[in-house]
């Protein structure tokens, strides 16, 4: 069994990204060769939930574009049109109206590609993963993930969640839909950390030797 170095109960209670992966491993009590127990995995399902983006409530269309008409500088511009309206200088009406429309539809076309990207990340999500548990390599749901699993990924899988590289031999990862890059980028676990350890990662892995 490989062995894991714990910490002190002051180095364990930071966010998990900022732990090395043998603090992460002993904060949650993760045995690399053995995996969770289902009891285990059952209690930290009640206690974090599912390992699933949360279904946000979606307003109409006219409440979303209303919102954006629910700013101080749109009602002082709206006072501003109302004053030179009564002054009937129409040409700066029509302008500032023009003005504030003009920002109310951008903000309103910027609001929904924001949340067509949150659908697209919801769709890159894996639909299952393999976790090691009670000692041997089980096929899951990728919401039945539990902090702690400890997963393999292999070349053309999709990363379930967010985890931590622990192993890895000639792994490339596929970033383009997240951060832009054309080509594949090398990844390896931290020099910190023993070689000796279990995946994770951010993506989709290419082919290769990991």
């Amino acid at each position: 069994m490989p062995e894991v170095t714990t910490g002190t109960n002051s180095e364990l209670t930071g966010p998990a990204h900022a732990l090395t992966a043998e603090q992460a491993l002993s904060r949650f009590e993760a045995d690399p060769s053995v995996g969770l127990t289902g009891t285990q995995v059952q209690a930290r399902l009640g206690e974090h939930g599912p390992n699933a983006l949360p279904a946000a409530e979606r307003d109409s269309a006219a409440v979303r574009f209303l919102r954006h008409l629910n700013d101080v500088l749109i009602y002082v511009l709206l006072g501003a049109a109302a004053l030179t309206a009564a002054l009937q200088h129409w040409v700066d009406t029509v302008v500032i109206l023009a003005v504030v429309l003009i920002n109310a539809v951008v903000g309103f076309l910027q609001e929904g590609r924001s949340e067509r990207a949150l659908e697209g990340i919801r769709d890159m999500l894996s639909p299952s993963a393999a976790a090691r548990r009670e000692d041997q390599w089980q096929t899951v749901a990728a919401e039945d993930l539990v902090p702690g699993d400890i997963v393999r990924l292999r070349a053309g899988d999709r990363v379930p969640a967010d985890m931590r590289l622990i192993e890895a031999h000639e792994l490339t990862v596929e970033e383009s839909a997240l951060t832009g890059s054309r080509s594949p980028l090398r990844r390896a676990p931290p020099r910190s950390v023993p070689k000796r350890r279990w995946a994770i990662v951010c993506a989709s892995p290419t082919p290769g030797r990991w």
